[in-house]
């Protein structure tokens, strides 16, 4: 009797609490992001109704007005200011775009390349990097320049980049001018504005202009919201729930114990995998329910036995990026051993920087660079792995991913620390090798509506358990977020598995219970960037 009645109190405070969760947090009045009421219930819903009724009606250029106008108001909600910004940046990349075609001289194109990366580069530099250089001049010259504190617009790298990639091919004679609205679709597209990926002119404007794509494609539609439901799947229920101990554990650097430091790390390790897995995932399921096809971005880099592998499934198109507009033109690997290796570490210092203006992520960046060149000397190579030059060792390919999974590990105390101070710190707590029993309080921090009934019920009948049982959740989800990277991704589900029934029933409960939990609703780490 008395469990009964402890059960059904239970059940109801769990309802209630899940009620007054959802009420509270359906503010249509918060960021517009991914994962909010607003985008998926109301913004994304308008956006493919307009967008295919006027395809219907044959209105194709008012139809990408409508889409480039709902692009600016899903970017603009965040803060008009970044609208303004964006705006400037698109009207005067696509005036030298114009100026171009009428000055078609060798100095012509020279002088549009110095301009396109003057503006450009100073666009990012004074919005992205002003203090921080104010910062380090101060520091080193004992002076007192006074710091503006600018506002960083949402994914000004993105679309700069993206931008400049335009004007550079421009310049060189590698690329078309295109009418106004056609371009600036292909800057404003929504899914791909915030966070990527950096997409080209090239691979985006012909599928604009492709009239086949203005109708409703079932199959690449089901494959859409597959591939968006499960991306919102790994950031609601995976990268969200172990923030909560990243944030708390990096919050309490000085005070963490050897145990307590392992856990936060691996947790940070997961937590932006999915992040950023899961963004990729809805930036290309959104793209599909438009028929656009970005190109992949995320492709299982944890799986990679080596740190080169590993950023060759990584942000991919940042690395076709750097590799295409940086290294190619700096000489690449075609001028001598030397000149590769220092073509290597300038990329990857600019990769750190560009996620960045810290000094941690310069040294996370340069950290990643001497790792790859480590890997391009070929002095160990993984057995069975085709090499275009042979290594003078090999070892088997699990102790090549431990390697590289730990390497990666260790690096992430750069890229997450507020400080070089913080990041040294988080080492000397893994070699101190001591223990305070600080990981059940980091544990705790996992105070998630799913674990309410077991903690309630521990609370009644074992309240010195509760710890413990925080602990193998935190446990728990560091082997289920192992478990995942080891599955097949999200696109090789959505491209080679046909959606049956049991498919269907299981997209559809991720998304009830991701809607349930959108009370845990955090911004993507990659929009710092």
């Amino acid at each position: 009797m008395l469990l009964s009645i402890i059960h059904c109190n239970l059940f109801t405070n769990l309802v209630y609490y899940t009620i007054f969760e959802f009420l509270n947090y359906i503010e249509f009045g918060a960021d517009m992001l991914f994962n909010s009421f607003l985008f998926i219930f109301i913004f994304l819903p308008l956006t493919l109704i307009g967008w295919y009724l006027l395809n219907h009606f044959e209105r194709y250029e008012l139809a990408k007005v409508f889409l480039a106008g709902m692009s600016l108001w899903f970017y603009g909600y965040f803060n008009v200011y970044y609208l303004a910004i964006i705006v400037v940046s698109i009207a005067v990349n696509y005036l030298l775009s114009w100026l171009l075609t009428h000055a078609r001289t060798k100095l012509a194109n020279r002088a549009g390349l110095f301009v396109g990366l003057l503006f450009n580069l100073g666009l990012l530099f004074y919005f992205k990097y002003y203090d921080f250089f104010i910062e380090n001049l101060n520091l080193a010259f004992h002076a007192d320049f006074t710091l503006k504190h600018i506002l960083l617009p949402l994914g000004i790298s993105f679309f700069t980049f993206q931008q400049l990639s335009f004007i550079i091919d421009r310049c060189l004679g590698r690329a078309e001018h295109y009418s106004f609205i056609n371009y600036v679709t292909f800057v404003t597209f929504f899914p791909q504005l915030i966070a990527g990926p950096i997409v080209l002119y090239k691979e985006m404007i012909p599928q604009f202009e492709d009239t086949a794509n203005r109708k409703l494609n079932a199959q690449n539609f089901s494959q859409g919201i597959v591939l968006f439901v499960l991306g919102l799947g790994k950031k609601i229920l995976l990268a969200d729930v172990l923030a909560l101990v990243v944030n708390y554990g990096f919050a309490q650097t000085f005070s963490l114990d050897t145990p307590s430091t392992v856990l936060v790390i691996l947790a940070y390790t997961f937590e932006i995998y999915f992040d950023f897995s899961g963004y990729s995932d809805m930036a290309m399921g959104l793209g599909r329910m438009f028929n656009i096809i970005l190109p992949v971005n995320f492709n299982s880099p944890y799986r990679a036995c080596s740190v080169k592998e590993l950023w060759q499934r990584w942000h991919m198109t940042l690395s076709r990026f750097f590799v295409t507009y940086v290294y190619i033109p700096l000489g690449g690997s075609k001028k001598g051993k030397l000149r590769t290796i220092l073509n290597t570490i300038v990329i990857f210092f600019l990769s750190g920087l560009w996620h960045g203006a810290a000094w941690t992520y310069i040294a996370w960046g340069t950290m990643q660079g001497l790792l790859v060149v480590w890997d391009n000397l070929g002095i160990v190579g993984i057995k069975g792995r085709a090499e275009k030059h042979p290594a003078k060792f090999h070892i088997p390919a699990w102790l090549g991913w431990i390697l590289t999974f730990g390497f990666f590990n260790l690096s992430l105390f750069f890229f997450r620390s507020e400080s070089m101070a913080g990041a040294i710190q988080m080492f000397r707590n893994l070699g101190a090798m001591n223990y305070t029993g600080k990981m059940f309080e980091v544990a705790s921090t996992l105070d998630i509506p799913e674990f309410y009934v077991i903690k309630e019920a521990l609370g009644i009948m074992a309240p010195q358990l509760t710890g413990y049982a925080y602990l193998g959740l935190l446990l728990f989800y560091l082997a289920l977020s192992f478990f995942m990277i080891t599955r097949k991704n999200v696109l090789e589900i959505a491209k080679n598995g046909k959606l049956t029934s049991g498919k269907c029933w299981a997209v559809t409960a991720v998304f009830v219970w991701c809607v349930i939990s959108l009370s845990q609703v955090s911004t993507f780490l990659y929009f710092n960037f």
